[in-house]
């Protein structure tokens, strides 16, 4: 079985724990950035989309030209930009980047988020609109002549796309953790996005988007993609040590608004409006530690404001975690850190390797060995690259 990775790209040094309000880019860091991830060993990298943020396309194209192998995802909202032009867009980065563009759906969760920028649909319009668009994009790269569209959320007649993808098609993945998600996910996904919940969770949510996928009468179903924060130190002792710095470090940037747009403070306090952020904070008033490394006290502690769920432990540790969810039928697994360069750094050199290690030894005996790192941290106090929080 083959398993990816998936990172996410920051265009500066700003962090989560140490903010740096009104950064903009940096193309220097954001090229060293780049570069870390596809040296690490990454197979992807998402480009985050929020209305304040940077433009998804332009941070990817910008990575794509100096990187060879790494594919950037870009986040996507419908509401933002019409299908066809998405289509040529993310056809046109597709062949300057050499067939590796993925895009990836955001419905939109937050009413708030959604009016900002002009979005005034109903969560279940949202996604009705998705479903919509996917076809159009689905239509637009596989057809030969032009063609019309009359449908709920789009109208346009004779449309021809002249840029076509590299490999025939983009992989499209789609995310969230409610039913019209599953639907539209399982039905018209390559990949479907999950945030990290217990094992028993997340094998009912596979069981959804698998049932859903039947549902339409496919003979497969989409990739299922989990996502982490991994905090990996030599000992267990010090990793928790580590996963509580960080932690403190978040309590007080929350408490204190620190790197926050006023207007986005809401999102601490008030109770998520997303199925996915509901669910992680269910698991959070379950208990802290969950199965063999998840650790929910960062989703408390934000509001479980997007991935907020960390494996903690040794690299040993943390990697056996993340093959637990590859027997689930995980196939690509997204890690960030708190420390972004430095983390993606460690990861490469102590993580990636030993869940790679261990697949290729099942592949080779049929058989699980014992996840043992070749190259041990024990001799040293943190992994190299990593600064305390």
């Amino acid at each position: 079985m083959t398993v990816e990775f998936i990172s996410l790209t920051y265009p500066n040094p700003s962090n989560e724990l140490h903010p740096i309000p009104g950064a903009q880019i940096d193309t220097d860091y954001l090229i060293r950035y780049a570069r870390a991830v596809e040296d690490a060993g990454f197979d992807y990298t998402l480009q985050p989309y929020g209305s304040s943020s940077f433009d998804p396309f332009i941070t990817g194209a910008t990575l794509a030209q100096y990187t060879e192998r790494v594919k950037p995802i870009i986040a996507l909202r419908p509401n933002n930009i019409h299908p066809t032009y998405a289509a040529k867009t993310l056809t046109t980065l597709d062949q300057v980047s050499g067939g590796r563009a993925v895009v990836h759906f955001i419905s939109g969760g937050n009413d708030a988020e959604q009016a900002r920028e002009g979005d005034f649909l109903t969560k279940e319009q949202r996604y009705a609109r998705t479903e919509e668009y996917i076809r159009i994009l689905r239509r637009a790269w596989q057809s030969d002549e032009p063609f019309d569209w009359d449908g709920e959320h789009y109208r346009f007649t004779d449309y021809s796309n002249g840029v076509r993808p590299v490999n025939g098609t983009i992989p499209i993945s789609v995310g969230g953790s409610s039913a019209e998600a599953y639907r539209v996910g399982g039905a018209l996904g390559d990949i479907f996005g999950l945030w990290g919940e217990p094992l028993a969770d997340t094998r009912q949510q596979i069981d959804a988007i698998d049932a859903a996928a039947r549902a339409a009468g496919r003979p497969d179903r989409p990739r299922v993609w989990v996502t982490f924060r991994p905090v990996i130190v030599p000992t267990e002792e010090l990793a928790w040590e580590k996963a509580h710095r960080v932690l403190a470090a978040l309590e007080r940037n929350v408490a204190g608004g620190v790197g926050v747009r006023p207007r986005a403070a809401e999102r601490f306090t008030q109770q998520p409006e997303n199925a996915g952020s509901q669910r992680l904070l269910e698991v959070a008033s379950r208990g802290q530690l969950h199965d063999r490394a998840l650790w929910t006290e960062p989703a408390r502690v934000t509001n479980a404001g997007g991935a907020s769920t960390a494996l903690v432990g040794t690299p040993e540790t943390v990697a056996a975690a993340i093959l637990d969810y590859v027997d689930l039928g995980a196939e690509l697994v997204s890690i960030r850190g708190y420390d972004n360069l430095n983390d993606v750094i460690d990861y490469g050199r102590y993580l990636l390797p030993l869940v790679r290690q261990e697949l290729a030894h099942r592949e080779a005996t049929g058989r699980r060995g014992e996840v043992v790192a070749q190259e041990p941290l024990a001799e040293q106090q943190q992994p190299v690259g990593a600064a305390a929080p």
